[in-house]
């Protein structure tokens, strides 16, 4: 029976994953920041079922979750690093505690995590970690530029990461959802306090008090999490995992205009080599 732990269950996706891995009667190590919210799990799956307190910005906590996680069934067999938060703000009007904290949160408490379940994983020569991305780790939209910016650092280490731990048994994958029925859009996003006039029409536009996408988004977490299960479980497990048509669509046009801009500066691209 394999053992799950997964980050940020409070709401959303995570919450998702967790109640699909239990009903299938596999272990799950819940976690959130307030261990109350996830307190459900194990009243309804006594057994299987092991809820903590965890932020991951605390390495402490970190750890402390890690060991009991392996104390209780033994080892981590799947990490869902699904922890995070959005945030808005112009380039110009990030505030540097803000974007600190969002670097925290987002990309350095995931590589905690990550190092923290390896040395188990590598010692039985199996294990699959999860992080979850965004389609916002593909392109960056006016206004979360430096949420993009986390979601291309967890990108970048991910990839490199696959290709390190692959030949010891190991799978990564790094999914990217687009637009899912969360809490993303609501409490879990934060914005810059800072706003300047001159960026109201780009990203001013998507301002919490402008954004009318809460509670209309086209994603199914729990649809979402059945997509997960299926891809680790796969022999062929992809190393990105595309969630939703919005993010097809949109990581498809993206990936087009790249290649339509490399074709057309190809020939200035290849005027930079020393001639033979």
């Amino acid at each position: 029976m394999p053992t799950w732990l997964i980050t940020g269950c409070s709401t959303g996706l995570g919450r998702a994953l967790a109640r699909t891995v239990l009903e299938r009667g596999w272990n799950a190590v819940v976690t959130a920041r307030n261990a109350a919210s996830v307190q459900d799990f194990p009243a309804l799956y006594p057994r299987t079922a092991l809820a903590l307190p965890l932020d991951v910005s605390d390495t402490t906590q970190v750890g402390e979750a890690v060991r009991a996680a392996e104390d209780r069934f033994g080892g981590v067999d799947v990490l869902v690093n699904n922890a995070g938060h959005g945030y808005r703000a112009a380039v110009e009007e990030g505030e540097e505690e803000d974007v600190a904290e969002l670097f925290t949160t987002n990309f350095f408490g995931a590589v905690e995590m990550i190092k923290s379940v390896l040395p188990g994983m590598r010692k039985r020569r199996s294990g699959a970690i999860v992080n979850v991305s965004s389609i916002a780790g593909r392109l960056a939209l006016p206004g979360s530029g430096y949420y993009s910016a986390t979601k291309f650092a967890l990108g970048g280490v991910s990839d490199a990461l696959r290709k390190e731990v692959e030949p010891l048994g190991i799978k990564v994958i790094l999914v990217e959802p687009g637009a899912f029925r969360t809490d993303f859009a609501g409490r879990s996003l934060q914005q810059s306090r800072v706003v300047i006039a001159d960026y109201d029409d780009t990203a001013g536009l998507r301002r919490k008090q402008n954004d009318t996408s809460h509670g209309r988004q086209p994603g199914d977490p729990a649809r979402a999490a059945q997509a997960i299960i299926t891809a680790v479980d796969s022999a062929d497990t992809p190393f990105r995992l595309l969630l939703g048509s919005d993010a097809v669509k949109v990581v498809g046009d993206e990936l087009q205009a790249q290649i339509e801009e490399l074709q057309a500066w190809k020939e200035t691209s290849l005027s930079t080599d020393f001639p033979e």
